[in-house]
């Protein structure tokens, strides 16, 4: 069956695509984007509040507090006036840049000798309680403990202070989701299947009228490297694949030469090859990567 590229190979078509898919961004970002923020506020404010009864309410804010509790440090460095990146907590502490990167990972590290290690944390306890924020936490200075409206407002400022540290990857992340769900339910109604790919397997293999979703690609002959594919569609009716040559496999006898026909005939053949270009469309695929563009794919599902 042949094949060719739609509109890979045409981007003056693209505009009216890209114009309608910015539209629908911002209709979308309009729409739901704060509420994707302000759902991951709350349950920001949860590991908050968390991290608040863990250190007493930051009143015990100490070596062998942030030792059983390391998750808690991304939101202690959220808690001080003004909020401290990684590098200038690593600066201001003196502290390993190891054991602070295994921190923000929720865990400490392995390696490092006891006394060494609560050298450390002493040292980082000390920089957080002094900068500490004291008018999100009136209690310190009161001497008091907080009460729940206290706390919990507190717990929203710095979960806010922390999502808007990641506010695009929020927003990337739900609009990511977003597409996906339109591009499956696209192909569901034109009577596909999502269906995993095994890790490895060519895609060749895979069934067809079916789809995946993140699918890592490995590419190269001598070095591999995986390139993740965000969806990949194995049409309904993939077409064979392209022999990579056309001559003859019979062969001239054993001491004869080719005719003058054969000889011209080759000839011609690699003149006409010649005035070909050399980048020309692919038509050997048996599956489709697709991002995004719902005409480009409307028009290729058609087509399969």
């Amino acid at each position: 069956m042949k094949t060719s590229r739609i509109n890979a190979d045409k981007p003056h078509l693209w505009k009216a695509d890209i114009a309608a898919s910015v539209d629908r961004f911002n209709e979308w970002f309009m729409r739901f984007a704060a509420e994707a923020f302000r759902s991951t506020r709350v349950k920001t404010a949860e590991h908050v509040k968390a991290a608040l009864f863990a250190t007493n309410d930051l009143r015990s804010l100490n070596a062998d507090t942030l030792k059983a509790n390391p998750a808690a440090l991304p939101t202690l460095r959220m808690c001080t006036a003004p909020p401290l990146a990684v590098d200038r907590l690593i600066g201001l502490a003196s502290a390993n840049k190891s054991l602070i990167g295994c921190m923000e990972e929720g865990k400490l590290a392995v390696r490092m000798k006891p006394e060494l290690l609560a050298e450390h944390l002493g040292s980082v306890c000390r920089v957080l309680t002094k900068l500490l924020d004291r008018d999100i936490f009136p209690w310190l200075d009161n001497g008091k403990a907080p009460t729940d409206h206290e706390r919990n407002r507190a717990s929203t400022i710095v979960a806010d202070r922390l999502c808007s540290a990641v506010a695009n990857p929020i927003v990337r992340n739900a609009q990511e989701q977003r597409q996906l769900a339109m591009i499956g339910d696209f192909l569901d109604k034109r009577g596909y299947r999502k269906q995993p790919h095994p890790a490895g397997k060519p895609l060749r293999e895979m069934e067809p009228g079916t789809y995946t979703f993140r699918l890592n690609l490995p590419v190269g002959k001598t070095v591999k490297v995986n390139i993740p594919v965000d969806v990949v569609i194995q049409p309904k009716k993939p077409p064979p694949a392209k022999t990579a040559c056309r001559s003859s496999s019979k062969r001239s006898p054993r001491g004869t030469s080719p005719t003058r026909t054969s000889a011209a005939r080759r000839r011609r053949r690699r003149s006409t090859n010649s005035r070909r270009p050399t980048a020309r469309p692919c038509r050997s695929y048996s599956s489709c990567a697709a991002t995004s563009g719902a005409t480009t794919l409307a028009t290729r599902l058609r087509r399969g």
